[in-house]
């Protein structure tokens, strides 16, 4: 079975044809970085009006790197929410017309199940239950997943993203967006122990997750070196910081898995492509006899693929979407 699945819930527009929901036969994703870097961040309507220009010749050249046309497929896949709904309704309305146009069936996707669902396109998986973190510029969330549809929210953030506040963190720090991988390269010279950063814990019985007062602790410091006329430890303050919100991700994923008492936790969202992340969550979980699957970065950011995969997996329950499917912004638990 081939799914096309299509994508474009922020600033990447993106297509892929799947096969049999775990062998990628095309992944295309066109981003805007350039486009929204000179604004520290993304601007929505610019956001949409690239979707606009790039979203045929993406879904084309998908099909051409797959080496079939519509008529060798099966469904279409597309993400409906969460994300910007400007950026969304290209997607989407791209997807209904292909639908409507070539009478292929329509599955709406949620893109959080789209990432709890990426690991499957990777050799080894998981069985289920399992715990997945999800963590990302827009969500930081735990689950619990205990099929291909079926998944819990045990916790979210209560105020920025873990990718969010890597974005505004390097901004602070005048490093220029996206700012997890600038931030990322200068952790690797640096000294996590000589800036003491807080760790934002809620309380012991949730796992919610808050990264605004790490911000603030930040912005604190860069200002406190200002007035000052101190040198700004930027290698320093990267890894300090990296590992203050490494922390708090390992601390809340191995915390939900002992008490669901899990053996498999998942990785997943742009977050999840992290070395240091990688490399702590690894740690920990060997440490407590529980196995970690992460994604290879590439199916870590926003791609169709993963779109793909959980479209599949809800089409093949008999589930399809009709003409009126709409986009919506927050996510549903």
């Amino acid at each position: 079975m081939l799914i096309l699945g299509i994508e474009s819930s922020c600033d990447e527009t993106a297509a892929a044809v799947v096969q049999d929901g775990k062998t990628i036969l095309s992944s295309v994703v066109a981003s805007q970085v350039d486009v929204h870097r000179r604004y520290g961040g993304v601007v929505p309507e610019l956001a949409s009006r690239k979707h606009i220009e790039a979203i045929y010749p993406v879904v084309e050249e998908a099909l051409e790197q797959a080496g079939v046309s519509l008529n060798g497929i099966d469904a279409i896949a597309v993400t409906q929410g969460p994300g910007l709904v400007g950026s969304l309704l290209i997607g989407l309305s791209f997807a209904k017309a292909l639908s409507y146009a070539r009478g292929l069936p329509l599955i709406g996707v949620s893109h959080i199940e789209g990432h709890l669902l990426s690991i499957y396109l990777e050799k080894d998986t998981p069985s289920f239950p399992y715990i997945s973190l999800m963590a990302s510029g827009g969500h930081t969330a735990l689950y619990y997943v205990s099929d291909y549809t079926g998944y819990h929210l045990l916790g979210q953030t209560r105020d920025d993203a873990a990718g969010e506040a890597f974005d505004k963190v390097a901004k602070l720090l005048g490093l220029g967006y996206p700012g997890g991988e600038v931030i990322s390269r200068l952790a690797e010279q640096g000294d996590p122990q000589k800036i003491n950063l807080p760790r934002a814990i809620i309380s012991k019985d949730s796992f919610d997750f808050s990264f605004s007062g790490l911000k603030t602790a930040v912005a604190n410091y860069i200002r406190y070196c200002r007035e000052n006329q101190l040198p700004m430890p930027y290698e320093d303050m990267a890894a300090a910081f990296q590992e203050a919100v490494v922390d708090v991700l390992v601390d809340k994923t191995m915390k939900a898995a002992l008490q669901y008492k899990v053996k498999n936790i998942v990785a997943a969202g742009g977050v999840a492509s992290n070395r240091r992340l990688r490399e702590a969550l690894g740690a920990a979980a060997k440490h407590a006899g529980v196995k970690v699957f992460i994604p290879d970065p590439s199916l870590c950011t926003d791609n169709a693929a993963m779109i793909a995969v959980a479209g599949y997996q809800r089409f093949r329950r008999g589930e399809v979407s009709g003409l009126d499917l709409d986009a919506y912004s927050k996510n549903r638990p």
